[in-house]
């Protein structure tokens, strides 16, 4: 569809912003693509440069290649219909999924065999071309953190490169690119092993979704550079004149929940939202607003989040303090990944690869595990809340709503259950500060306290904290943004914790014979029938949410 509009818009006069349709079609195959690069001089991964027939042929193609291999649609990108295979019944079934994908995704149901390289990193480089003939390499772009083979956070430039290999994949890239007569902006990415042996991706006939980052350490503006280009201008700049100033990351913040798979799609309405753009050298590229919705037809990306600074730590503090000040209400969102992945000491380091997911979170993502000093910061600022909270409700207009009340009371002695914890917690009031003591030690908590606000800074014995209140209840409970992470906790009266044992607790739901779907979607496939005998581990259902396929297995051994 695509293709034929360009030649449509070509006879009518219009011209496209982009790249012609010769590169398209050629770089868009990643069969075609690798046989270009591979002329080209371009370094490639070992695999089956043809087109897999079925499941049987890919079993052999596997075997012939060695495990583990990647299982990849021809037509792909983003992530979509792509499998990693370590043996024969793996194989089986990623080319199922992978073609079922692909054909879903791009229409498009051809998929190929590679070696899948073992805990690489994914690094691209921007390419920039025009119609004369020259092209130039905008330096590199880090994207090894990602799931499901897709990208979470980016950064420019790597940690990783020296100025060797930088030079030599960008000479490469620009190599394919005139291989193909490539003009505007375009990517190509990289697998890179652990001692700098780069190769072919695939490349991107597009702008890519971390351009920013590129933006912000070159000074170009790729959009312009591309609307330039299109127009017939010969590229302004010498491959001299490209820079790297400073440092910028990106984080790509999605609709999904990062406790189920690091990142199973959420639906909703944005009932609140609210960019950090108020924090210095902070971009945000977004598509929607408050009131938005989030559906199970599109990608769950929200928005991009970039930050620049003079360094690279520099940069990691304002995306830090960024996240913290993000709010999204109504879906599920992915802040609290990003920020335990931007602050941990492995990424601080630059020890990252593709794998750094699922290598740091064995067991999945499980948020910020609190220190005993945060753990203390949160229930002292949680009962300062309470407190301001309790305070506010006895004035009116900001007065006392019954003149002759007795005198203010100063002191609360509470119970705070957060976890599988059950603390006591003494406060104080001084002023517009509260004098907290948790664990038999006194923290000083001083905020302005404008409850209405989303957002609330406190400071805690000197440290500054940015807050959310996500909800309360007058049960007591309520749940608090802390370091990224939602905790929920229940704040009660010494007196109203006492009698709580008395309250009988709900009997939790027994799942154990339900199979339930983790994410919102679309039933593709039902693989059994009631009367069915099936076993722990039995693939029962697929669902498909937002172009990706999903096997629904059983929990137990069971009658259907």
């Amino acid at each position: 569809k695509v293709l034929s509009s360009l030649s449509l818009q070509a006879s009518e006069g219009v011209t496209f912003i982009g790249p012609d349709t010769h590169a398209i079609q050629a770089m868009g195959d990643k069969i075609e693509s690798k046989l270009l690069a591979k002329n080209a001089k371009v370094n490639t991964i070992p695999g089956f440069d043809g087109v897999v027939k079925d499941a049987d042929e890919a079993v052999r193609i596997a075997r012939e290649i060695g495990y583990p291999v990647m299982i990849k649609a021809s037509a792909g990108g983003g992530g979509k219909g792509m499998r990693i295979a370590w043996d024969d019944e793996e194989t089986r079934e990623g080319f199922r999924f992978s073609s079922q994908e692909a054909a879903s995704s791009f229409g498009d149901d051809r998929l190929l065999i590679e070696k899948f390289i073992d805990n690489p990193r994914h690094i691209e480089i921007q390419v920039l071309a025009d119609k004369h003939g020259n092209a130039l390499w905008l330096n590199e772009r880090e994207c090894s953190i990602q799931r499901r083979n897709q990208k979470v956070v980016e950064e420019a430039p790597s940690t990783f490169l020296d100025p060797e290999t930088r030079r030599a994949m960008g000479e490469q890239a620009v190599a394919l690119a005139k291989a193909v007569k490539y003009s505007s902006a375009g990517t190509v990415e990289f697998l890179v092993d652990s001692t700098k042996n780069f190769y072919f991706l695939e490349m991107n006939t597009r702008l890519q979704v971390e351009h920013p980052v590129t933006e912000c350490i070159t000074g170009l503006d790729l959009v312009q550079e591309m609307i330039r280009v299109a127009k017939g201008y010969p590229l302004r700049h010498k491959q001299a004149d490209i820079p790297i100033n400073g440092w910028a990351v990106e984080c790509r913040v999605y609709a999904e929940d990062p406790y189920k798979s690091f990142g199973l799609p959420s639906i909703g309405k944005l009932s609140q939202y609210q960019e950090p753009l108020h924090v210095p050298s902070v971009r945000v590229d977004s598509g929607i607003q408050q009131g938005s919705d989030i559906s199970i037809y599109y990608d769950p990306m929200i928005s991009k989040l970039i930050t620049y600074g003079s360094n690279r730590a520099e940069a990691l503090k304002r995306m830090e303090e960024a996240l913290d000040n993000y709010v999204i209400r109504g879906v599920a969102h992915n802040i609290s990944l990003l920020r335990e992945v931007i602050v941990h000491p492995r990424f601080v380091q630059g020890d990252i690869s593709t794998k750094f997911l699922p290598e740091v979170y064995p067991d999945g993502f499980k948020g910020h595990k609190l220190t005993d000093l945060e753990r203390r910061e949160l229930l002292a600022t949680a009962a300062s809340l309470y407190v301001a909270e309790q305070l506010r409700s006895q004035r009116f207009l900001g007065t006392p709503r019954i003149p002759i009340a007795k005198s203010k009371r100063s002191s609360w002695e509470l119970s705070v259950h957060l976890g599988d914890g059950i603390y006591p917690v003494a406060v104080s009031k001084d002023g517009s500060s509260f004098s907290v003591e948790v664990d038999g030690m006194k923290l000083n908590v001083t905020s302005k306290w404008n409850l209405a606000s989303p957002l609330l800074s406190v400071t805690i014995d000197g440290t500054q904290r940015t807050i959310q209140r996500i909800s309360r209840n007058a049960s007591g409970e309520t749940s608090i943004q802390f370091l990224g992470t939602v905790y929920k906790l229940q704040i009660l009266t010494k007196v109203a914790a006492e009698l709580s044992k008395y309250m009988p607790e709900k009997a939790a739901e027994d799942t154990s014979s339900i199979l339930r779907s983790p994410m919102p979607g679309t039933v593709v496939a039902v693989s059994v029938k009631p009367g069915d005998m099936v076993s722990e581990g039995q693939e029962i259902c697929v669902i498909e949410a937002m172009k990706m396929q999903n096997s629904m297995i059983a929990a137990k051994t069971g009658k259907v």
